[in-house]
């Protein structure tokens, strides 16, 4: 019974286990993947299908209607509607994000220690580099080999080294990648070592069972302590999870934050603090055919502005979404298709220090988030430098999809003057937002966190968090390697308060 399908559940499903795990992404693998290991026996419960690499869909939009929540159409409300992307299925966001990845920063962790000491003993540096050294050799985490970056890649390099930036070729948790340019629809081939091909593989390997397609709903509590998760079976059958020992919510800083909140767990700033790393993109145009939707989907990176809270990455789409981006009707659009070949687009992550809120609205998240000004100049700079880099590449004009500002640029100088002069208000740039931090932070005083340093709830005994909604900020960069590596962390703390305690998992008779 390593994998039950909800699908498939119609009638009452009862279970226990020693944990229950809830969400199956980065920090839900890993907390499993350690929890099992060391001989707990582990629930992992998913509201998603289990999609194996090959049936991943070819285009985008078919895998935004299967694999991503509410199609990729959710939006945070405020100044600027901004797209926000998460998934709906087994491994989380990690089957089709672009395989980057990040240890975490020293510089963000002094930062967290500074403001609350009590981290610094908590989540010791020494032991954060271990697991992540442990996890990246898991993963096969290594710099995008140049024999499949692909040109959209290399004339990132070619940019950034005429600008003087520290540049690099991602590091990807990938192996016998073939540069296929598919990773946001889920690699067909399973080269990328996600976290449903990966940490959780491993902890299936031992006394861990999924439960794929099962919504968990309720947070059952006896005598003020966590102890069941009840929950809805896409096939109609209700189901009921048992955990002896804990219960580990890893359903990311959006919908962990909302399970909370919909069973009235209302204690400190759920929800409140909400941050994330909004990124704008710039299109450009060159003389020779380029092919954006070939080799590493995601493969440079610019890293010399992060001290400004600028990264810029290379983006990679499927024909479908590249075709959706392109101006014109009738004729001039299949003009603008005819010449796809020679466009590309890359992108910048901004680290916004603009704060959110998330909130349960008849038990769906309503996400409330608007960039402050200096985090729109941090888009116009971006936007600068993207131009900058695309001209200093050889391309003949750039687009930087700025309402209110010229639609095609051909000059540094213009350039100049959208980082100078360029619209103020939010709503002026097209952002999308992928990277999301804070709604259930950590801390040492109750009355500023939601768990306390070794990710126990404040107020809810046998309850942990393990995902980036206990991060005390953003990172800056891609969090995937930091949200697995803090989650192995959060297993160990739950051992540690449980150990000696195994039992089976069993169906109730």
């Amino acid at each position: 019974m390593k994998h039950l399908d909800g699908a498939a559940v119609t009638r009452p499903l009862d279970l226990t286990a020693d944990v229950v795990v809830v969400g199956s992404g980065p920090a839900g693998s890993s907390a499993a993947r350690e929890l099992a290991r060391a001989g707990a026996r582990v629930l992992v419960v998913e509201a998603g299908p289990w999609v194996r690499p090959d049936e991943h869909p070819l285009s985008a939009f078919g895998a935004m209607s299967r694999l991503y929540r509410d199609m990729g159409a959710s939006v945070v409300l405020g100044g600027a509607p901004i797209p926000y992307l998460q998934a709906r299925m087994v491994g989380g966001s990690s089957p089709i994000n672009g395989a980057i990845c990040w240890r975490m920063p020293r510089d963000v962790w002094d930062e967290w220690c500074a403001a609350d000491p009590a981290l610094h003993d908590a989540l010791p540096w020494p032991e954060i580099e271990a697991l992540t050294n442990e996890i990246e050799a898991r993963l096969g985490v290594a710099p995008t080999d140049p024999a499949i970056a692909g040109r959209k890649n290399l004339l990132m390099a070619d940019g950034a080294a005429a600008l003087g930036l520290e540049h690099r070729p991602i590091r990807r948790n990938v192996r016998g990648c073939t540069g296929l340019g598919r990773c946001l629809q889920g690699c067909p081939h399973g080269f990328k070592q996600s976290a449903d091909v990966a940490l959780l593989a491993d902890a299936l390997a031992h006394e861990t069972t999924l439960l794929s397609n099962v919504e968990a709903c309720d947070i059952v509590r006896t005598r003020g302590r966590a102890d069941e998760i009840c929950g809805r079976a896409s096939g109609g059958g209700a189901v009921r999870l048992r955990a002896r020992h804990a219960i580990v919510l890893a359903a990311s800083a959006i919908q962990t934050p909302v399970l909370l909140l919909r069973n009235r767990i209302t204690h400190g700033p759920v929800g409140e603090h909400f941050q994330c790393h909004p990124g704008v993109s710039l299109a450009g145009r060159f003389r020779d055919p380029v092919r954006m939707w070939e080799g590493a989907t995601q493969g440079h990176e610019v890293i010399g502005l992060r001290h400004e809270g600028l990264k810029f990455e290379a983006l990679g789409f499927d024909l479908t979404v590249l075709a959706a981006r392109l101006d014109g009707v009738g004729r001039d659009l299949a003009r603008s298709i005819a010449d796809m070949a020679h466009w590309l687009d890359w992108g910048a992550a901004v680290r916004a220090e603009a704060r959110g809120r998330v909130r349960s609205v008849l038990g769906r998240p309503v996400v409330t988030f608007t960039p402050s000004s200096r985090d729109v100049r941090r888009f116009r700079r971006g936007l600068r430098v993207l131009g900058e880099m695309m001209l200093a590449a050889g391309a003949e004009e750039v687009h930087p999809g700025v309402r209110g500002f010229a639609p095609r640029v051909t000059s540094r100088a213009a350039l100049e003057q959208l980082e100078q002069h360029g619209p103020t208000r939010p709503g002026a740039y097209t952002a999308a937002i992928t990277h999301m931090f804070g709604t259930c932070r950590m801390g040492r005083e109750p009355r500023t966190s939601v768990v306390r340093p070794d990710f126990r709830h404040h107020a809810v005994d046998g309850l942990w968090i393990a995902d980036s909604s206990v991060f005390p900020t953003s990172l800056g960069v891609n969090p995937q390697i930091p949200i697995m590596a803090l989650a192995a962390m959060c297993a160990r703390r739950v051992l540690a308060a449980t150990a000696g305690a195994r039992t089976t998992i069993t169906p109730a008779a």
